[in-house]
């Protein structure tokens, strides 16, 4: 894959580049923006040579509804002032033709158009004639098979942005670590991480496991995990992972809600409680792990985020903030429920939550095919 920075001359050209402005909202603003920041290195890059720059994303709510980017676009106009907005293709015709070299364009939705997530090719050649150049900055989407990702490489040149150099990098120090290396997987949709999990399982020294995952984990052991929330229909397939001795479980959890939650032992659990988050101050042998640990990679939160419950993640990461090892954090609820100043402890934070962990498994991403093709 080339970077951004091969290409030879971008003055006065059309550069569509796909960025992930898919971010938290919180009272119809912008309520988290690490994926935003991410991004604008390229866009300076870009606008510093005088291209004339057409951005492409999505955003959707929890629930997956297609929402507006003009949200995003008031956000994003107080670091590119002279940004625009084109809500439609006969929008962006126009605009494309009026600004100069160093204009910017935020392009609307694209998944307010079906031929995005099917791919397309109409679609893809519609997008495709707004630019002289390609670039895609949206690691974090890149494991879909949609028309901004895997169909723009083949009409235009194409190139990677710093972000996305940036990730593969980073993530791919995984397939080849530095030992004792540590391995921490939580958040939820186990069915999905349990490839990870055996393919890490022969690499990682020791494996932590939290969120819905740890409660898994801990019903296939035999404990009573009451009405906690579980993976469904994949006891089988993570048994014996259950009974790897490199996986570290806590002993202790956070039972209740917000106003009403108290510390208890996992041996104390009854069948009406459910377990909302870990006690992670209280395992001594996971902080001693971390303290000689020499590559910590991190991908999902360790408690119920929705209800409330970041306390767990939190520790955790005030535990690795500690350590003199090589460390990697991924997955955009563990980074909500951090602050910027938790984020700035890590060596390398991913913008990418589900790519991340297809990237790790397979080694490889639709996207980066795309481009290599």
């Amino acid at each position: 894959m080339k970077k951004i920075t091969e290409a030879e001359e971008l003055k006065g050209k059309r550069v569509l580049v796909r960025v992930d402005f898919n971010v938290p909202f919180q009272n119809g603003l912008v309520g988290e923006s690490f994926r935003i920041k991410k991004v604008l290195p390229t866009i300076n890059f870009l606008k510093e040579r005088g291209a004339k720059i057409i951005l492409l994303s999505h955003i959707e709510d929890k629930d997956k509804n297609v929402l507006s980017l003009r949200s995003v676009f008031e956000y994003l106009r107080k670091e590119i002032p002279d940004l625009i907005f084109a809500a439609d293709f006969l929008e962006l015709e126009k605009q494309v033709g009026e600004i100069g070299s160093g204009g910017v364009i935020l392009f609307e939705n694209l998944r307010l158009n079906s031929g995005e997530k099917e791919n397309d090719e109409n679609f893809t050649k519609k997008l495709a004639s707004f630019g002289d150049i390609y670039v895609n900055e949206a690691f974090s989407v890149s494991h879909r098979k949609h028309a901004s990702i895997v169909g723009l490489p083949k009409f235009l040149p194409s190139f990677v942005g710093l972000l996305f150099d940036e990730e593969v990098k980073n993530l791919r120090l995984a397939f080849n670590p530095s030992h004792p290396f540590l391995f921490i997987l939580g958040g939820a949709k186990t069915e999905t991480k349990v490839p990870l999990l055996k393919k890490f399982a022969k690499t990682a020294d020791y494996i932590f496991v939290g969120g819905v995952l740890a409660n898994d984990f801990f019903k296939t052991r035999g404990f009573e995990v009451g009405e906690s929330l579980v993976s469904e229909g994949i006891e089988g397939q993570i048994i014996e992972l259950s009974q790897n001795s490199k996986v570290i479980l806590p002993q202790n959890v956070i039972i209740g809600d917000r106003e009403n939650h108290a510390k208890k032992s996992i041996n104390e659990m009854r069948v009406e409680e459910a377990i909302k988050d870990l006690v992670i101050g209280d395992l001594e042998s996971l902080e001693k792990i971390i303290q000689k640990s020499k590559f910590i990679l991190w991908n999902g939160p360790m408690g119920n985020l929705e209800e409330g419950f970041l306390e767990g993640t939190q520790k955790l990461a005030d535990l690795i903030s500690q350590s003199s090892a090589q460390t990697i954090l991924g997955g955009g609820d563990t980074i909500s429920a951090l602050s910027d100043s938790d984020l700035l402890k890590f060596t390398f934070v991913s913008t990418a939550g589900g790519a991340m962990l297809d990237f790790l498994a397979n080694e490889t991403l639709r996207g980066i095919e795309a481009l290599e093709n």
